[in-house]
């Protein structure tokens, strides 16, 4: 093999010597999962201490994995997975509401703890709930692999950076596209297929708001496309399925495509209707 090849890729190695592995970072996402939410669980606890000693070893976990992160010192490592800890009764609950709203937003659930083990929504969205506390604590790189694992599972792409508000209800799920820069409000449902994304792929506008804001009450149907920073969804709005969408609409809303006679005069088969309550 030629050396120099061999040079190179070794001094890549140096670089981050201690890099915690995406297998290592995935196992500490679903030993948290599991502990939080006993369904999803593959260990049993027998009293409460043992239960408190194995939420230290999380703790300890974590601050593992950060401290061997390039991103952060030792020092950073405890002060990021304490915080973490102390947030963690917060996340929680926005889990719970979550996994309340896919129970009550899909007739075929038969108990919320059905949605626990069997629904790629709650997954994907445990995944960002997680990532997301992770990010806001100015952690690097890690909370996209805990939401990439969850995608390459799921089919649902949520990046961390997006801010979701409560009761959110992805349903089926496959598909769903959730940009960096989206704000979503509360008690928003969202079908498979939907991309809530940009219209500007250009390096150079990273910092800017390139995804859209769905706002409280709002529900999207499979394969609607929403894009751009600047796209506002009013609330108590309907997005049909397979719209595309790339300005805002007023609140209570409905956008849908209305099927009609074939007319082969001007080859017109459908008509975008915007109509509100």
């Amino acid at each position: 093999m030629d050396k120099e090849f061999v040079k190179k890729i070794f001094k890549s190695h140096e670089a981050c010597p201690k890099c915690p592995s995406p297998e290592i970072v995935v196992s500490f996402f679903r030993d948290l999962l599991g502990t939080l939410f006993p369904d999803f669980a593959s260990f049993e606890f027998t009293t409460e201490k043992e239960f408190e000693l194995h939420f230290e070893k999380l703790k300890l976990d974590l601050e593992q994995i950060l401290f061997r992160s390039p991103y952060h010192k030792e020092e950073d490592a405890v002060r990021v997975a304490e915080a973490f800890f102390d947030n963690l009764p917060a996340v929680y609950q926005k889990i719970d509401e979550d996994i309340l709203a896919m129970y009550e937003g899909d007739p075929a659930a038969k108990s919320t703890n059905e949605v626990i083990r069997t629904y790629p929504g709650f997954y994907a969205i445990s995944a960002y709930r997680i990532a997301h506390e992770l990010l806001k604590l100015n952690v690097k790189v890690i909370p996209r692999i805990i939401t990439e694992h969850a995608h390459g599972l799921t089919g649902i792409d949520i990046n961390p950076g997006a801010t979701i508000g409560k009761h959110f209800c992805i349903d089926h799920g496959t598909g769903v596209v959730i940009g960096e820069t989206c704000i979503i409000g509360d008690r928003v449902k969202i079908y498979q297929g939907v991309t809530l994304g940009a219209l500007s792929v250009n390096k150079e506008d990273a910092q800017k708001k390139r995804h859209p804001t769905i706002e409280d009450n709002v529900v999207i149907y499979a394969g609607a496309t929403i894009l751009g920073g600047e796209t506002v969804i009013g609330k108590n709005s309907v997005i049909g399925g397979n719209v595309w969408l790339t300005k805002s609409v007023p609140e209570n809303s409905k956008i849908y495509y209305q099927a009609r006679m074939h007319n082969k005069d001007t080859d017109e088969t459908d008509l975008v209707v915007f109509k509100s309550n």
